[in-house]
């Protein structure tokens, strides 16, 4: 995506061909809690998990999706 002001709340996708250590979350659903300069901090929340993935990522890694999260998940222990 091309750099703009995003929102803390809003929905990104990152892409499945990332790199530069997000190559892991390909394809995820990142929600920004933190808009950067290069592009974003945010969380990815993984399905059986109470804990979340923080991870940055920059503006050509990522596409909008025209969404924002309804709830922010705040950081809870894993209960496992």
């Amino acid at each position: 995506m091309e750099p703009r002001p995003l929102q803390i709340g809003e929905i990104v996708q990152i892409n499945p061909d990332a790199c530069r250590g997000t190559e892991w979350f390909g394809g995820c659903l990142l929600v920004v809690t933190e808009p950067k300069p290069f592009g974003a901090q945010g969380y990815v929340k993984s399905a059986g998990s109470a804990g979340l993935a923080f991870i940055r990522v920059n503006y050509e890694d990522i596409e909008p999706t025209g969404g924002h999260a309804v709830w922010l998940v705040v950081e809870r222990p894993d209960p496992g």
